[in-house]
């Protein structure tokens, strides 16, 4: 046992002092700020490659996370209490004298007066006949909620079933609100909460608060009783208030039973007891109507709470914890701005799943940097505007930008260098959901001759520009302007051909392909054409005027006269040259035109990773007279098939990747993944060895009848081999070997006939 003790104390020792290296390494808080800024991704990256993780199983399933947000069974369910008639009769088929057993074995149980009468059945076979899907939901939900619920309502002796009186509430929704404004699971109003304790204000509602509401609930109860003595006038009371209740009760003459004071009370007070009632009778005895409960969502004890020592919002904890949003609206519906406030004074606590706990508190102060870091990323008061007025030498250049599947108000701003709200001003934009398909206007700042030309002089290295007079003496300045345009492609299927080999031909995912040519499976006909939209490099060549004093003209450049048409032979061919953007930075200009960040330094005499927005960067060397072609590259993709008991975040874990990425190679909008089901887990592009290429060109004619052999090795599949031999289809290997299916084992002999 005391080896074990020394052994523990070492290891726990050691991992704090690796810790505290990773923690400097990643993002030094105090440190010097570099020259380049990182980008979001990057530090995002960074930080959680970092992170220490601990395997436990994820106690939430994301496919709940939709019907947890939706208000539709809470409307429902207030709906019928409302209006219920409990004088109309139900054709549905329950034994009234089975029913009366039922109740008094509920009745000899139970503080509460449960006698039989009919408008209790006819509200119970209501309730079976109509609502009985309803019921399979809150059964599955009430698995998270009653054992917080039982364990506030035991703490002060008050009856356990209690805890059904949230269903008939709130549809056991936390963050419903009445068309009055009572808010959350126990239905508080703002006065009443406030009364026991509830704090409600910008950030918080603590009425939404499952065990900070249940407990003022069972403090109300507590009063209640202590008034009425009767726990059927208690549930009268929470319904329409403890002075409505007394009135009745003088009405009636005095009487004290709930039935008899219940045509004084208020129309929704007379159907209130008997909903409750008949939601215990339901949940009571389920299993003998037949109703199956939807599994648990989670279970509390699978989760705890850490305090916040920053303000967080839920976006960056999803983020670093790879949790949905859905999932900590969940957990922490008291947050009603989606934001974890740190208020000096006052504790906020968030709750997560178990596995995550452990993530977050060894990892806080990395994930409170990431917090600073886009905090400062935010745009200051009077701090200069990205677009200048007209006298400040620059002027506003109009993009668009189409939304596409899966992109946000936040990943456009970002990728634009703009914030949201300059984003929802130029569009008129109310909401902050990205509309799909829209053309989002996007201004730009841009540059007049002179800013270019004092750029020019401030960067490393200047950019190579050709000028030309013509004959009116006139200066010009042609520049090569690079851009990516989406261009249309059509690519008729061949025989062996399947999406995944085609897609992956062209570097776009399955769903593109499928989305632009409208087909609902991945079945494609022989000779079709496909239709795949690519974004391609294109140059075109600029002619800008310049003044004289101005021009710059390189030694490299020869000066020429133009003719009359302003067509004259053009000196020395230039380079491509891109114009830095804001937010742009050395790696992601390198990764935009596919070439490696040491020559894009070497090219423009660069000693680290900063470059200045308006400076020109040359995208080729510029000792040779020739364009510099982008070097041709293949998307490699990797794929996984979903199996049981696996769901996206194991998988993203798997194979290294974010579940953001995964969702965008395979066009999904949430987290949900079903058996059976084909990810693309890995695209990556990689560049064609041309040389490679040539050499195997010229041995081709010799080898081209030559029949070869490949054994199959682990993880291979026909694809992955087809990909391997040019020109060999899948149908190919399967023909020369005759096989019929497409399963192969370690070890098989393959014949390829590279013909």
């Amino acid at each position: 046992m005391n080896i074990r003790k020394i052994t523990t104390l070492a290891l726990i020792m050691a991992s704090s002092a690796i810790f505290a290296q990773d923690t400097i390494k990643v993002i030094p808080v105090q440190a010097k700020l570099p020259k380049r800024e990182l980008t979001q991704r990057e530090v995002l990256d960074s930080i959680k490659a970092s992170f220490i993780h601990d395997n436990i199983a994820k106690c939430i399933d994301s496919m709940w996370m939709k019907e947890l947000a939706s208000l539709d069974l809470y409307n429902e369910l207030t709906f019928d209490i409302k209006n219920i008639d409990v004088d109309q009769k139900v054709d549905y088929e329950l034994p009234t004298e089975l029913l009366k057993e039922r109740l008094k074995a509920l009745d000899e149980k139970s503080p509460f007066n449960i006698e039989y009468n009919q408008g209790l059945e006819n509200v119970i076979k209501s309730f079976l006949k109509n609502r009985k899907r309803s019921f399979e939901r809150l059964i599955g939900i009430s698995q998270y909620y009653f054992p917080m619920f039982e364990e506030s309502l035991a703490a002060q002796n008050i009856p356990l079933e209690i805890k059904y009186l949230s269903v008939v509430e709130s549809a056991l929704n936390p963050r419903a609100v009445s068309r009055v404004g009572a808010t959350g699971l126990w239905q508080f109003m703002y006065q009443t909460g406030k009364q026991y304790g509830l704090k409600v204000d910008t950030y918080v509602d603590e009425r939404s608060d499952p065990l900070k509401a249940s407990n003022a609930a069972t403090q109300y109860m507590k009063n209640m009783y202590a008034i009425f003595g009767d726990w059927d006038l208690v549930l009268a009371s929470y319904n329409t208030g403890p002075g409505n209740v007394a009135k009745a009760i003088r009405r009636s003459g005095g009487k004290q039973n709930y039935w008899n004071i219940r045509p004084f009370l208020h129309k929704e007070t007379q159907g209130y007891v008997p909903a409750f009632l008949a939601t215990m009778y339901i949940f009571e005895y389920h299993k003998e109507h037949g109703i199956k409960p939807d599994r648990a969502v989670a279970h509390h004890f699978a989760t705890d709470t850490v305090m916040i020592k920053r303000a967080m919002t839920f976006k960056q904890i999803a983020d670093l914890m790879d949790v949905s949003v859905a999932e900590l609206q969940f957990l922490n519906p008291s947050y009603k701005r989606e934001v974890v406030p740190f208020i000096s004074g006052q504790k906020h606590f968030l709750r997560l799943p178990v596995d995550k706990i452990a993530v977050f508190t060894s990892n806080e102060d990395k994930i409170y940097a990431y917090a600073d870091y886009e905090a400062n990323r935010r745009e200051k008061p009077f701090e200069k505007t990205m677009l200048a007025s007209s006298n400040s030498g620059s002027s506003a250049n109009v993009k668009y930008h189409k939304v596409r599947r899966g992109e946000s108000l936040s990943k456009i701003s970002n990728r634009y260098g703009i914030t949201i709200a300059e984003l929802k001003k130029w569009n008129h934009l109310r909401s902050s959901k990205a509309p799909l398909g829209r053309n989002l206007k996007i201004y730009v700042a841009d540059y007049t001759n002179s800013d270019i030309a004092s750029n020019e002089n401030k960067a490393t290295n200047e950019a190579d520009t050709a000028v030309v007079a013509s004959n009116s003496n006139k200066l010009f300045k042609e520049e090569k302007v690079v851009a990516y345009k989406d261009v249309v492609k059509y690519y008729k299927v061949r025989k062996g051909d399947n999406l995944g080999e085609i897609s992956g031909k062209y570097g776009v995912s399955v769903a593109e392909v499928k989305k632009w040519n409208k087909l609902k499976s991945n079945n494609i006909a022989l000779g079709a054409n496909l239709k795949i939209i690519k974004n391609e490099r294109v140059v075109t060549t600029v002619r800008k005027e310049v003044k004289a004093e101005k021009a710059i003209i390189d030694n490299k450049v020869e000066t020429a006269v133009a003719s009359n048409d302003n067509n004259g032979d053009s000196t020395e061919e230039i380079g491509d040259y891109y114009e830095v953007q804001r937010g742009d930075n050395l790696f992601s200009i390198a990764k935009k035109f596919n070439v490696s960040l040491e020559d894009l330094k070497k090219w423009n005499n660069l000693d680290d990773l900063h470059v200045q927005t308006g400076s020109k960067l040359a995208l080729a060397n510029k000792d040779e007279n020739t364009v510099t072609e982008a070097p041709k590259t293949e998307t490699k993709i990797v794929e996984h098939k979903v199996r049981k008991g696996e769901y996206l975040g194991t998988i993203a874990k798997k194979y290294n990747v974010t579940l953001t990425e995964i969702k965008e190679w395979n066009d999904m909008e949430d987290n949900n993944v079903k058996l059976g089901q084909t990810l693309i887990v890995s695209k990556k592009e990689v560049a064609i060895n041309e040389a490679k290429s040539s050499k195997k060109e010229s041995i081709a004619a010799s080898d081209r009848n030559a029949v070869k052999t490949y054994y199959v090795k682990k993880g291979d599949s026909l694809f992955s081999i087809a990909k391997k031999y040019p020109g060999v289809s899948i149908s190919d290997i399967k023909k020369w070997n005759g096989i019929k299916n497409e399963s192969l084992k370690p070890g098989m002999k393959l014949k390829i006939n590279n013909g």
